[in-house]
C-alpha cells in the first residue's frame, strides 16, 4: 500500500518511495510496478500525475482525480507557484548556503521521447540550499585519509528535469546513491557502512493552493526507511526542520 498523505474528492497525495517509477518509462520497458497504476488500483479511481519525481528520488508525489484539476495543478507548477523543499545527503562539505543559477540542457520524458534524451538547447534553471549538518568519516575514498559529506536542504526554483541532481554536482556536491550524476566509490561506502542502496534525495514537503477550495495545502513527507537510518546514524536526525521530524 502506498502512503497517503492528503486525499479529498480533487486530490489525492502519497508518499513516493525511492525505486518507484511513476509512470511507464520507455527506458525500462520491462518494469511492471508504477505508481500511478499502483495507486489507481488501491483507491479505485483513475489518477493523474501533477508532477513527476524520479525514480530513485522518494517523497511528496500529487495527483489529480479528474484531469480538470489535473489541469489546473498543472498550470500551478508550470507558473512556478509551488514551494518545494529537498533533502540530500551530498559528498563534500558545502558552504553554509548557496545560490546556483545554472542553465541546463533539455533532457526529455522518458515517456514522451524515444531516442536521445538531450539536447543543446539550455533552459534557466535556479536552485538555492542550506546545509544542515556534516560529518566527517574515517575512511579513504579519494586521495584524502577521510570522507566528507554533508545534508543539505534544497529548493529548486524551476523544474528542469534531474535539476537538483545535476545542480549539485555542478557545484561538487553530488547526491550520494546518484549512479547517474553521483560518484561510485562514494555510493558503496555508503552501502557497506549503512546498508543504503538508495538515492538520498527526498522531496519533504511541498507548499501548493488547492485549485477548487483555494485552501494553502502543506505537504509533508519526512525521511523513512533507509535515508531515515542513515540520518540516525549519522546524527543527523536532529537537524532536521522541526516540520520535517518524524
Amino acid at each position: 500500500m502506498l502512503p497517503i498523505i492528503f486525499c479529498d474528492e480533487h486530490i489525492v497525495v502519497i508518499h513516493k518511495p525511492s525505486g518507484l517509477l511513476v509512470h511507464r518509462s520507455e527506458i525500462d520497458r520491462h518494469e511492471t510496478r508504477f505508481a500511478v497504476q499502483l495507486l489507481r488500483d488501491q483507491i479505485g479511481r483513475r489518477v493523474y500525475p501533477a508532477h513527476r519525481l524520479d525514480r530513485g528520488t522518494s517523497g511528496v508525489l500529487v495527483f489529480a482525480l479528474d484531469k480538470e484539476t489535473a489541469r489546473l495543478l498543472g498550470g500551478q507548477f508550470e507558473r512556478q507557484q509551488v514551494a518545494k523543499t529537498y533533502l540530500a545527503v551530498v559528498r563534500g562539505h558545502p558552504p553554509e548556503s548557496g545560490h546556483i543559477d545554472h542553465a541546463l540542457s533539455r533532457r526529455r520524458d522518458d515517456a514522451e521521447w524515444v531516442g536521445d534524451k538531450t539536447s543543446d538547447e539550455a533552459q534557466p534553471a535556479v536552485t538555492d540550499f542550506r546545509c544542515l549538518a556534516t560529518c566527517e568519516l574515517p575512511h579513504q575514498v579519494d586521495r584524502y585519509p577521510t570522507s566528507r559529506y554533508a545534508l543539505v536542504e534544497v529548493t529548486p526554483h524551476t523544474g528542469r528535469r534531474h535539476q537538483i541532481r545535476r545542480h549539485l554536482k555542478h557545484v561538487a556536491h553530488p547526491v550520494i546513491g546518484d549512479a547517474t550524476f553521483g560518484k561510485g566509490r562514494h555510493n558503496r561506502l555508503f552501502q557497506t557502512l549503512f546498508g543504503c542502496h538508495r538515492m538520498l534525495l527526498a522531496c519533504a514537503r511541498m507548499q501548493l493552493t488547492h485549485p477548487h477550495t483555494g485552501e494553502a495545502l502543506d505537504l509533508v513527507a519526512p525521511p523513512d526507511g533507509e535515508f531515515a537510518a542513515v540520518l540516525e546514524a549519522l546524527g543527523w536526525a536532529g537537524a532536521l526542520p522541526a516540520v520535517l521530524r518524524q
